[in-house]
């Protein structure tokens, strides 16, 4: 009886350290007998049989086995990992996490009892996370990510645990509560038996179209460069005669040539003929000295004198060999600039609404109403499956959309309809710099708010819109519908990137410029609009010449835009607040 307590006092005991253990976020202990719990279903796991019931089933108790859940796992590409600044991973550097992109193997030449061997070792490429604060890292910048990539011998880096928080757009890990660093779920990964990263299984369909439009490519690259270097060749016939052109002629050759012996590297890159290829593709590199060669033992041959067989060839017949040789990358050059041409003239807008509609139409990239509908549903169809919010608009989240030219009383009419409206209409969330300051500066780095208040305190998100309304619930199924009090500049944004809804725009405006004019004037003698009176160009006068060429843009931007379904003329605030709550009724249908 006593030896039954004592093991069930022991086993007490283990059962307690371990479940400490669990609820600590402490490191792991390499010894096997410290053993992570983590939840209760690895408890339930292990299998645990009383004495008595060994006793009964025949069999001796003994302590659970370490399960492969407590082996270091295979490295991956994808995986977050703790590394150090330091290289030889030195415990005194700079803790740093990063995700692995590129798994390479290398072989080091090392000795081994005085003879040398060669040993395989793996090499990581780690793109760096920067760390926000409070155990959150985020990706960089695009602009900034390259420069964060760096090479880590394998055994250097450790694996860690990361779940990504969309409320802060960033990647929590488990860190240690004295010191705030990243834990590693273990120090090292698993090496022996490591093979290398799985391979991706291929398309076969894909790698076939892939390569037919490779082939293609190719095909109308050489077919462009042999036509442009026919055209140069009748130009130099035509302007400098027959036998600069013969050299333009050669040399255009020559660029063919030049493309063909790349286009043998590339073909064979990744397969057993690469080093052939590759020693093909070197002779490109003599193509032009060869053309040179060729026009100096002609000059010889037809009686040149000179000391040296290159000394022959004049400076007009070395730039036509060698303009005949460039010739290949003018295809290549017009390929890359007419990209850059087209979308430099299409900003080049055109004045009044015939500008702003050219822009719409380039933005809608030529489709129809229907197609650009149709896209719009889908893509925001597919955003609203995060939301878990259905209805009958296929899962869009309606959002109206109050906007027009600044005085024409847009925010009292947006103000009044949430005020009066029965908790039908809420505003969309903004972030606050100081309350959630490290999201706020990391996403304001970023680009991605799309508006800041005046006193640059409050940003409003994509994620601000859509989910506002999710927050709060009328009962019986029924949401509430957000409402985004818009300048015109915020409604482009709107159109642009929030995928997952369905706006319902409300144009307010007032019916002469007149009124905006005396508006503009009263907002000037209230101290809304301020005079810098330090700038001589700034008067009453000049202000509201800006403010009315303002005004008149934003009104053209609203009648040929599509996005407004109902105008309001704000002449008598009483009635186009009742115009404004028809037309809200249309969020609920």
């Amino acid at each position: 009886m006593m030896a039954r307590r004592a093991v069930c006092a022991a086993l007490f005991a283990t059962l307690v350290m371990e479940s400490s253990d669990a609820f600590s976020i402490l490191p792991r202990s390499s010894s096997s007998t410290s053993r992570m719990i983590r939840t209760p279903s690895l408890l339930l796991a292990s299998k645990y049989m009383s004495p008595e019931a060994s006793a009964a089933a025949g069999t001796s108790y003994s302590a659970p086995r370490p399960s492969k859940a407590d082996e270091p796992p295979f490295p991956k590409v994808g995986d977050f990992c703790r590394y150090y600044d330091m290289d030889g991973g030195k415990a005194d550097g700079e803790v740093l996490i990063g995700r692995i992109s590129l798994i390479q193997e290398v072989w080091q030449k090392k000795k081994k009892q005085k003879t040398p061997v060669e040993i395989k070792e793996w090499l990581v490429e780690l793109t760096e996370l920067e760390n926000v604060g409070d155990g959150y890292y985020a990706d960089y910048p695009s602009r900034k990510r390259n420069s964060k990539r760096s090479l880590r011998n394998l055994q250097e880096v450790a694996p860690v645990m990361a779940s990504f928080v969309r409320a802060e757009s960033a990647y929590k890990l488990p860190c240690d509560r004295n010191t705030g660093l990243p834990l590693a779920r273990f120090e090292s990964y698993r090496l022996d038996d490591y093979e290398g990263p799985v391979p991706a299984t291929l398309d076969q369909d894909v790698v076939t179209s892939d390569g037919v439009l490779y082939t293609t490519l190719k095909g109308q690259l050489l077919q462009s460069a042999a036509l442009a270097g026919l055209a140069g060749t009748v130009g130099a016939d035509l302007l400098k005669g027959f036998e600069d052109a013969a050299i333009y002629a050669a040399g255009a050759s020559a660029g063919v040539a030049y493309l063909f012996c790349l286009s043998i590297k590339t073909d064979t890159l990744g397969s057993p003929n690469a080093k052939f290829g590759k020693n093909i593709s070197n002779v490109r590199f003599a193509l032009p000295l060869a053309v040179l060669v060729g026009v100096a033992l002609f000059n010889k041959l037809s009686g040149a004198e000179a000391s040296n067989v290159f000394s022959t060839v004049s400076s007009e017949q070395f730039g036509a060999a060698m303009l005949g040789f460039l010739t290949y990358r003018i295809p290549l050059f017009v390929t890359q600039l007419f990209p850059i041409i087209s979308e430099t003239a299409g900003d080049m807008m055109l004045p009044g609404s015939a500008g702003v509609a050219m822009q719409l139409a380039k933005d809608n990239g030529g489709n129809t109403d229907d197609e650009t509908n149709s896209k719009e549903k889908q893509r925001g169809a597919a955003n609203s499956v995060l939301l878990d919010v259905t209805g009958e608009n296929g899962g869009l989240v309606p959002v109206l959309v109050v906007s027009g030219p600044g005085g024409a009383g847009k925010t009292t009419l947006v103000n009044r309809l949430i005020k009066e409206g029965g908790g039908r209409f809420v505003r969309p969330k903004r972030l606050d710099r100081i309350q959630e300051g490290a999201t706020f500066e990391r996403l304001e780095q970023r680009g991605e708010f799309l508006d800041i208040d005046p006193t640059g305190r409050y940003g409003l998100t994509k994620d601000g819109i859509l989910t506002a309304a999710a927050t709060a619930s009328l009962g019986e199924g029924e949401t509430p519908v957000v409402v985004v009090d818009a300048s015109v500049a915020l409604v482009k944004k709107l159109r642009a990137t929030l995928g997952g809804a369905r706006l319902i725009g409300v144009w307010v405006a007032l019916d002469t410029l007149d009124k905006f004019k005396e508006r503009i004037q009263a907002q000037m003698e209230s101290g809304a609009i301020t005079i810098d009176t330090d700038n001589d160009g700034d008067d009453e006068e000049s202000i509201t010449r800006a403010k009315l060429r303002e005004i008149v843009q934003e009104i053209e931007y609203g009648v040929v835009s599509g996005i407004f379904e109902f105008t309001i003329l704000n002449d008598d605030i009483d009635t186009s607040f009742a115009e404004l709550q028809e037309a809200a009724k249309y969020c609920f249908k």
